[in-house]
């Protein structure tokens, strides 16, 4: 059995039946004898056993030991020791004597309709070499889970390696929308900007508005006294061409929030303008949805260019200007901003003020890569460009001195997504450092190629929709289009879920306060109405429902409704400035990210759960989860879901 030892340096080799074989892997520091010695007695290896060493080293650079055939027990306490440690899916590299990877030809759907191509099966005849048979697992089954997760947890402490569970519940955490299996992916496409490199969004976002507000004071317009304020917008916002409005709405397309410039509008003048309208993000000359970080210096500069509107200081020798056409020049400006060339040549000379460095990030791709995925990288970048922001965030983190190519099986510069996954254009072969090119039909591994389509790829790969992953931050040029016209399954990043999830947990308290005087609101409303409805068949001389109501004196009733009616005022008056804090700590003008409103969700957080199987914070994130995670997606909530309640309230009744 081939596998990872108890520390990434090391590979073991278990022979059946008693050779134990360390070879050493480069580039990792040495390890002596005693340490892996001291690691075997951890889990019950009596290390005091007669072992001859093949070779005389200090350190197990390629060392063998030969433990006796009088010792059986202690082989099966270390294979079931190495039993957890991570494995590649090449059925050599894991043990073929032992485990088994169900091929595409071969596999099945399990239980939640997931295939179960890719799945690590345990070849039971060869288990009885090793005494771990059908008698090991005496017992219900869910106790026998217990006891080996508890035995497996205890190993992975050994190892240094945090428990998975410690992922999930934290801001680093993937969120499952749609269950995915990921040992049944064969390849993974990565975008790069905001993906696989992150920029401050302050440096970045702040010098394209500096070239934005340059290119529109060069035009005429008057932009003396701006400055870039990043916390002025969030993403998933959306732009409201026509009337120079930023609005924040919900799942549904009702605006909860709005901003006129860059001034809030108040909520009775949001119901005025938008209670008769949805956002529809397919009426494109009207709405423009912020997808990415990328739109945060765009909507910055409109908004503020919408004040100088209204205030009258544009000059009118620029023509009569409407919100939509304001729109337009502020998104010319900041075109020419990139077209022009000087902010990527800025951030290319000086990457690391623009660039947030991840260690981890290369090392999660080198785990997938190992585990047999096929990664691609899918960028509407250039190949210089690419090649800089990549060395500079990659190649450092990377052992044997490898490069971030070599990471991917074929790299697609100046992809012109979302046309990239939509249509078919010509792909031509990146031949020089210079960026020479020739045409070509087909990519090769290893390849650096520009333009194309997403079905060349497949068809270079050999595999199809739902068997890759395509991983980005843009809502629709990464997420959406490559699920609706190919049924890839997608992951999207947004960086910004992790001051969200952090937010939510700094104001839990307050947040389940507010919902305490909520419920309270609503037991002392429901009586009241009740109260009011008594009152109003009184008054109609229509028969009260019951006799006490009938002979309830009209003064009594009113009195209640008036002490009922005080509570929900003063309770009204708590809680609605506690609604409009919520939120607050993650964006003083927007709330959260996710959310529209104490409950519902935000426009954002619907598209994501439409078209993101599963969405993260950060690429690095996968390195905690491991390629052969299962993403299983959390039940659905639904209004009746209170049935519940009524169960365990109706069992709890005493049978007459």
């Amino acid at each position: 059995m081939f596998c990872s030892s108890f520390y990434p340096q090391f590979s073991v080799s278990l022979f059946p039946r008693q050779r134990f074989c360390f070879r050493h892997q480069p580039p990792c520091q040495q390890m002596y004898a005693t340490e892996i010695l001291s690691m075997f007695a951890l889990h019950g290896v009596d290390t005091s056993l007669p072992v001859v060493p093949t070779t005389t080293t200090n350190s197990f650079k390629n060392v063998s030991f030969n433990i006796p055939t009088s010792h059986n027990a202690t082989n099966v306490k270390l294979s079931k020791a190495l039993t957890l440690c991570r494995c590649t899916v090449d059925s050599k590299s894991i043990g073929g004597d032992v485990f088994s990877v169900t091929p595409p030809n071969k596999c099945d759907v399990d239980y939640l309709g997931e295939s179960t191509k890719g799945d690590l099966n345990v070849k039971l005849e060869q288990l009885e070499a090793f005494g771990i048979g059908d008698a090991s697992f005496e017992g219900p089954i869910e106790e026998v889970a217990r006891t080996e997760a508890r035995e497996a947890e205890d190993l992975l402490k050994d190892l240094g390696i945090p428990s998975p569970s410690s992922s999930r519940n934290s801001p680093r955490g993937i969120f499952c929308t749609r269950t995915l299996n990921l040992r049944s992916i064969s390849a993974i496409g990565y975008d790069m900007d905001y993906t696989l490199v992150h920029y401050n969004v302050m440096a970045w976002e702040g010098r394209a508005y500096d070239y934005c507000m340059e290119n529109l004071k060069n035009m005429g317009f008057p932009v003396d006294g701006l400055a870039f304020d990043p916390d002025l917008v969030i993403r998933g916002l959306v732009i409201d061409k026509e009337r120079g409005n930023l609005v924040k709405a919900d799942r549904f397309g009702y605006v909860k929030r709005a901003m006129h410039g860059t001034k809030m509008l108040s909520t009775r003048a949001v119901s005025e303008i938008y209670g008769r309208e949805l956002v529809d993000l397919r009426k494109e000359s009207q709405w423009e949805f912020l997808n990415t970080l990328f739109s945060v210096s765009e909507a910055v500069a409109y908004m503020q260019m919408v004040d100088r509107l209204d205030d009258g200081t544009i000059p009118a020798d620029l023509g009569p200007l409407d919100y939509k056409g304001l729109y337009k020049a502020v998104g010319k400006a900041l075109f020419w901003a990139h077209v022009e060339g000087r902010l990527k040549s800025e951030i290319m000379s000086k990457p690391e003020q623009f660039v947030e460095p991840d260690p981890e990030l290369p090392l999660a791709l080198l785990d997938q890569k190992e585990a047999g995925k096929k990664l691609v990288l899918i960028t509407n970048s250039d190949f210089h460009y690419t090649d800089k922001m990549m060395r500079h965030s990659f190649n450092r983190f990377l052992p044997n001195d490898m490069s971030w190519r070599d990471l991917f099986e074929i790299v697609i510069v100046s992809a012109r997504k979302p046309e990239f996954f939509q249509t078919s254009s010509p792909m031509y072969e990146v031949v020089t450092g210079e960026g020479l090119m020739r045409p070509c039909f087909k990519a090769q591994p290893g390849g650096l190629y520009s333009g194309g389509s997403a079905q060349m790829v497949e068809n270079s790969l050999g595999i199809h929709g739902d068997e890759i992953l395509y991983v980005g931050d843009h809502i629709y040029t990464d997420v959406s289009q490559s699920k609706v016209h190919l049924r890839w399954r997608t992951a999207l990043i947004c960086r910004e879920l992790e001051d969200e999830y952090s937010a939510l947990i700094r104001c839990r308290s307050d947040r389940e306060s507010l919902i305490e005087l909520i419920n309270q609101k609503e037991v002392v409303g429901d009586l009241f109405n009740q109260l009011r409805l008594a009152l109003q068949r009184r008054s109609k001389d229509r028969p009260a429902q019951t006799l006490a109501a009938t002979h309830m004196d009209d003064e009594d009733l009113t009195e209640s409704m008036q002490k009922l009616l005080i509570v929900m005022q003063r309770l009204d008056n708590k809680i609605a400035p506690m609604l409009e804090a919520d939120g607050e700590l993650f964006n003083s003008r927007w709330g959260f990210l996710s959310r529209a409103g104490l409950w519902d969700k935000s426009h954002l957080m619907r598209q994501i759960e439409k078209y993101a199987d599963i969405y993260t914070s950060r690429v690095s994130n996968f390195l905690y989860y491991t390629p052969f995670m299962y993403f299983r997606s959390q039940e659905q909530n639904l209004a009746h879901d209170s049935y519940a309640h009524y169960c365990s309230q109706f069992n709890n009744k005493p049978s007459s």
